[in-house]
């Protein structure tokens, strides 16, 4: 099968929405498919080895600058290339951008008017693209772009490849719901509008299947459900890690791995540790943090390291920053349970999995996408979204049981092994594609595309 797939870069950002569609387009390509992740903005930052084209459409600085200056919007092509460049969006990438939705109104809705929009210009880059492909007799399948952000560009795609367009949906209402007025109204008017050039969405779990129909005013039979899946063949060599501590050699360690932002939760989890120590004296207890953290939540953290020394607990606080593949793997190694207490409906949870697939139990909000995680891997525990207190309660019950949090721990690792594999992933996928290609198409066979 031919797949075209387009997923937007994040800049110097590990984004859960790229580690997921590389890992996909992976696999796709592993078992034989043709795969073109096509990126968008800035080249895609992946703790795996990328697979994405080295090409990058609506390169960031030009979508920046024809945004703010009617004069970019004019300029030739040849010119372009200057600041579209793979180097100069990599340095780009290296420079503080701020990623939040309320310095981004403008530009959202000038890139979901598409063709309408300041960057028209790069519109008519992308499907000259697509033409050409076409001509040269290279024809796509089917095509995918990672969330309802790109839908100003479903009709001239559709238009420029003749084929099925597809549009995954996976965390952009968190976005959405920060556009301050009138931005946030005519976002979600324009995704509606250009929902009718879609053949299918596609959604990473049940809870969001249904979130996003009554969010987006999309049927729900047109929402497809495609789980998360990992590449485990890295984590298998960590099946051991239970074996690594011996009991009462080190501190009970609680971990936090994601963004460091006040919806990922970790205010909520310093101040359940806080409890934990102060108020129910449980000593032996550390908390071990890690994950990207923006410019604009330095003060965040700031605030956190501040609670932490108030509590007198600074010495059994650690953050670690942003990890590479290696360094995530010994970093849940070596934690006895794990926390992303968002404050938000979360509607992947990639970090829970990663933990759950290294044997180490979690303790979730019930809410989003975690209920059914743990439904189908049994590996941990869930409380009341919100409530620290509840929070330190379901902690206490794993640091006193040892032996309850690690056989929670190897049921998940079971668990994500049977329902959150890559493989698992890649299969459901190419289903999806092929039934949406066959019933928007009747001349494509689908038997034929799955290959």
């Amino acid at each position: 099968m031919r797949i075209l797939y387009l997923t937007a870069g994040a800049a110097g950002m590990y984004c859960g929405s790229c580690l997921r569609d590389n890992a996909l387009a992976s696999e796709l390509l592993r078992q034989g498919h043709e795969v073109n992740l096509l990126p968008l903005y800035t080249p895609p930052l992946t703790d795996e080895p990328g697979v994405s084209n080295r090409k990058v459409f609506f390169g960031g600085i030009s979508v920046y600058l024809e945004q703010h200056s009617a004069i970019f919007r004019h300029t030739p092509r040849w010119l372009d290339r200057l600041w579209d460049s793979r180097r100069a969006l990599q340095a780009a990438s290296k420079r503080s951008i701020a990623v939040d939705p309320d310095s981004l109104g403008e530009l959202t809705i000038s890139m979901l008017r598409g063709e309408q929009g300041h960057q028209r210009k790069e519109v008519g880059k992308l499907v000259d693209w697509l033409v050409a492909e076409r001509r040269s007799g290279y024809e796509y399948d089917i095509v995918d772009m990672q969330n309802s952000m790109l839908l100003g560009l479903a009709g001239p795609i559709r238009a420029a490849t003749g084929r099925p367009v597809c549009c995954t949906l996976q965390g952009e209402d968190l976005f959405l719901d920060g556009l301050r007025e009138p931005y946030h109204s005519q976002a979600l008017e324009l995704i509606r509008q250009h929902s009718q050039h879609v053949d299918a969405f596609i959604a990473v779990s049940d809870f969001y299947a249904d979130r996003m129909s009554d969010y987006l005013s999309i049927p729900r039979q047109k929402i497809h459900v495609l789980p998360l899946g990992i590449n485990l063949r890295d984590y298998d060599e960590y099946e051991s890690r239970a074996e690594l501590r011996a009991e009462g050699e080190r501190p009970f360690t609680i971990g936090y791995f994601a963004r460091i932002a006040p919806e990922k939760g970790l205010h909520l989890l310093v101040e359940a540790f806080v409890h934990l120590r102060r108020v129910m004296k449980i000593d032996s207890l550390r908390l071990d943090v890690a994950g990207y953290l923006a410019p604009e939540h330095a003060g965040y953290l700031r605030e956190i390291e501040q609670r932490i020394a108030t509590a007198g607990l600074t010495a059994d606080f650690h953050y670690h920053g942003k990890l590479e593949r290696q360094e995530k793997l010994e970093f849940l190694r070596r934690v006895d349970l794990l926390s992303m207490p968002t404050t938000y409906a979360e509607p992947k949870g990639l970090p829970v999995l990663e933990a759950l697939a290294s044997g180490v139990p979690v303790v979730q909000p019930q809410w989003g996408s975690f209920p059914e995680i743990l439904a189908r891997t049994g590996g941990g525990v869930l409380f009341q979204p919100g409530d620290s207190l509840d929070l330190a309660e379901r902690v206490a019950e794993l640091c006193r049981n040892p032996e309850y949090a690690r056989d929670l721990g190897s049921e998940g690792q079971r668990g994500v092994r049977e329902h959150y594999r890559v493989e698992t992933m890649a299969t459901s996928a190419l289903d999806i594609y092929a039934r949406v290609a066959a019933l928007n198409f009747p001349e494509m066979d689908p038997v034929m595309l799955e290959g």
